[in-house]
């Protein structure tokens, strides 16, 4: 038997998978990729008597594949907050879905193994941008403000990782990543001991200082949207930059866009954390739009539907 682990290459991801083998160990194939790269089950050839878990990535997006896996034969194990779609039923298939706003992977993972490995939560929280609920796990823990900020700095990095249109825009695969992750129980070891994280957190900073010094393309009533230039270090920091906007104005919406390889744009989009409509919902009026209540995005706008989006985000938000 073969088991595939599938997840997305973002802190939420890297964190879910990283609580999950640390209680059950497996030695199996990774699938992963960039963070917008979340078609993964059409790349495992799993056959009769394989398993198969996916993590922090769309039923929906990923559904003719998973239907197929499981007319194979091969078991499949699901944890997701994304708008999952028409969930197959089937035997085969078992299921941990919550697409709620304010909750993560890492976090249903946290809650189906009671609490283990916490310490990975939080930093799936963070990394998600969701610093109430991150905080909120932490006090369980006991942790000093120091300690907080250190896992507060991990999820940031280990989540501006996995911006880029491509591989080749990344400062690490996340499969990569993930292995070196693995090697550690204990998240502050891994602060501590590997290069990478101190890599990151100095590539994050920089792509930041250069994100901040770009005028928004749109100033609305509730909202801001930026066009950031085609270079790779404005890919990896989109999702990173949409998350700060999202913290320094809680009580707007914000959308980050970068140029791509087919002429047009890719979009990240904050909903206001104060409360509002869900970003992915509005995400979906667009062809390429997916995402969660609190983060979404659109991989591939027409740039000619720019203002579109600006009214969409007016109407929205205003």
């Amino acid at each position: 038997m073969t088991h595939f682990d599938a997840f997305n290459g973002d802190a939420d991801g890297i964190c879910a998978l990283h609580q999950l083998r640390l209680a059950d160990p497996q030695e199996g194939v990774l699938v992963s990729g960039v963070k917008r790269d979340i078609a993964l089950l059409q790349r495992i050839d799993a056959r009769a008597g394989d398993a198969v878990t996916a993590l922090d990535i769309s039923v929906a997006e990923n559904r003719a594949a998973l239907v197929a896996l499981l007319e194979r034969g091969v078991r499949v194990e699901w944890f997701d907050h994304h708008f999952p779609g028409d969930v197959p039923v089937h035997p085969n298939l078992r299921v941990t879905l919550d697409p709620s706003p304010r909750v993560c992977t890492g976090m249903l993972v946290d809650r189906h193994l009671g609490g283990r490995y916490r310490a990975w939560a939080v930093v799936a929280a963070f990394g998600d941008n969701l610093a109430p609920e991150a905080l909120a796990l932490a006090a369980d823990l006991a942790l000093d403000a120091e300690r907080v900020d250190e896992l507060r700095d991990l999820g940031d990095a280990l989540a501006y990782n996995a911006y880029g249109d491509t591989e080749a825009d990344l400062v690490a695969h996340p499969v990569a990543l993930y292995r070196l992750v693995h090697r550690h129980a204990d998240p502050f070891s891994f602060i501590r001991d590997e290069p990478i994280f101190t890599q990151l957190c100095a590539s994050r900073r920089d792509d930041l200082a250069r994100a901040q010094r770009v005028t928004p393309a749109y100033v609305l009533p509730g909202a801001s949207i930026y066009v950031l230039p085609d270079a790779a270090w404005s890919r990896r920091v989109r999702g990173a930059f949409a998350n700060a906007l999202a913290l320094a104005s809680p009580g707007r919406a914000h959308a980050v866009l970068t140029p791509n390889a087919s002429g047009g744009l890719t979009a990240s989009i904050r909903a206001p954390v104060d409360g509002g409509a869900a970003a992915d919902v509005l995400c979906r009026k667009f062809p390429s739009g997916s995402g969660r209540a609190a983060a979404a995005g659109i991989n591939d706008l027409p740039v000619d539907q720019l203002p579109a989006l600006a009214r969409e985000m007016a109407r929205a938000y205003a």
